[in-house]
Parts: structure tokens; sequence; C-alpha cells
């Protein structure tokens, strides 16, 4: 069989002893394999002088394969960068939950051995594009691979909204905020703000108010392809924001426009054969095993 990947990108979370342990392991252990190994330059340093230290653009442009070491976040930080290329991403647990990271960071050879021969699924998961509007001038975006929410800056209040579906108005809302989520998200905050949990093969979106000002107002499932538009009340105070996964932050006045919807990258996860779905439910979510 012949091997599907030849030049591998490592990348982890910066200063994590663990991380770093298993970084190490991966360098040396690929390394003797015959790969070339790149490391992301943020922990190449602290993987000793043999390595080629080069930043996330780099290493989607160079690499065949990129292994992140560490938990959700980091995958989420760096599938956000690598979905623009076609860069196969397999994740090495070292967090809490890690939906996205399937490798065991104490014995990872024998699952990474088979993937690097080949035996491999792929599994392709949509990003979101977030767009801030003001006076119709584009003022800020970025993509997410979870969720785009719109919530006040930094103390939690109630603020006023309007949600449209491809230009059609669905509702005034007074609430929290409002997530909007792909599947990926739907089990990490959509799923604590008492969202559905979507299948990663849906091609829909998840809406889920936070903390609504009325009983009647529930989650709502729509399809991938549509525009969601949330216009700010006037009469909101200052500090909002949309935040990206959490991670990246967009600054929203009152009257700005949010525009969420499917963007054309998509990031290439690999799992190692025999993937499971509910399997990792059923793990990560501490579901009951069968009784019969």
């Amino acid at each position: 069989m012949t091997t599907k990947f030849h030049t591998i990108g490592l990348i982890g979370k910066p200063h994590h002893q663990g991380t770093n342990q298993t970084l190490k392991r991966l360098h040396h252990w690929l390394t003797m394999q015959g790969y070339e190994v790149l490391a992301e330059e943020r922990v190449a340093t602290e993987l000793g002088a043999n390595i080629e230290a080069v930043d996330l653009l780099e290493i989607g442009a160079r690499c065949d394969l990129a292994i992140v070491v560490g938990g959700d976040g980091n995958m989420l930080g760096a599938a956000r960068v690598l979905a623009r290329f076609d860069v196969g991403v397999i994740g090495v647990n070292r967090g809490n939950l890690g939906f996205l990271t399937d490798l065991p960071p104490d014995a990872f050879e024998e699952a990474l051995a088979k993937v690097l021969d080949g035996e491999f699924e792929t599994e392709h998961r949509f990003l979101l594009e977030a767009e801030v509007y003001r006076h119709g001038m584009l003022k800020a975006s970025n993509t997410a691979v979870n969720e785009a929410v719109l919530h006040p800056g930094k103390i939690a209040h109630m603020i006023e909204f309007e949600v449209y579906i491809d230009d059609q108005f669905m509702y005034s809302q007074r609430a929290d905020g409002m997530i909007v989520s792909t599947p990926t998200g739907s089990t990490a905050y959509a799923l604590s703000a008492g969202g559905a949990i979507l299948t990663p093969n849906l091609q829909a979106l998840i809406l889920v108010p936070m903390f609504p000002h009325t009983l009647s107002c529930r989650p709502i499932v729509v399809d991938a392809c549509s525009t969601i538009k949330m216009v700010v009340s006037p009469e909101n105070g200052e500090n909002l924001e949309v935040s990206c996964d959490g991670h990246v932050h967009l600054s929203v006045l009152p009257g700005d426009e949010i525009i969420v919807r499917r963007s054309s990258e998509q990031l290439r996860l690999i799992h190692p054969k025999g993937h499971n779905y509910f399997h990792v439910l059923r793990t990560k979510l501490g579901w009951g095993s069968k009784l019969f």
C-alpha cells in the first residue's frame, strides 16, 4: 500500500508540559519513520534545534497532514487557518473532552501508523463566515468552526436584536445573546445553552438563544445554505461583540448588522479506520452502555 502522506506538520499548545512531551515523541517517531517533519513556530523552540520552524500558513501550504496536540480549542485555532488548504488534520487529545481529537497521547503509535499507511477515513466539516456591517460597510469578519455568538462584551446583560433568515424576518429577541452553530459546534457552547446535537454529516445550522426573555423561544435548525442576519437595536449599549469559536472577537455597535453564512472553506478531518461518532458521544458525554 502506498503511503498517503509525506510531509507532516506538528501543532500544539505552547508551554504545556504534557503537550511538549507528546510533540517530542511524535517528532522522534515520525523522523525515524522517514517523514519530513515541520513544527509550528510557537512550539518548535521547545522541541530542540533539529526541526524546521514555520507558521501555520506554511504548514497548510507544504504539509500533507497536520497533527494537532491539545484539546478542541487548539484544534479550532489551527482549523480556522488550515481549512483554506487541502491538508488533512488529525488530533492527539491533550485536553478535556476532545470531540475533535481522536488519538490518545500515551499510545498514539499503533493508530497513527495505520493512518500513515493509508488506513483512515476522511470527514469534511464546513465553517462559518461571520461579518459585521455598519451603515452598509463591512467593518470586520472572521471564520468559525464551532459557532459565531452575538453577546455583550464584558458584563452579561440582556440585549435586543432582530433575526432574519434569508432576508425573511423571523423574530425580535430580548436575550443575553444568540449562538449560530455548525454541527461541529453543536456539542460545544450550543449544547451548554440547551441546543440539540447535530450529527456532523448534516448540512444544517442551529440557532440557540442565550437566556431569552420569553418561554416561547426555542432553538431552531435551518438549512446550512441559509444566510442569518442579526440586526442590533440602536437602543443597546455600546459594549457588544461577535465571538468566533470563543477566540476571535469582532466589535459590534448599536444598529450594526451581523451576517453569518456557510463559508466556502472546509476542514478535512482524518480519523482512524472504524471511527464512530456515536461512540465518541457515549464516551465524552458519559451516556450509558447497552442494557442487552
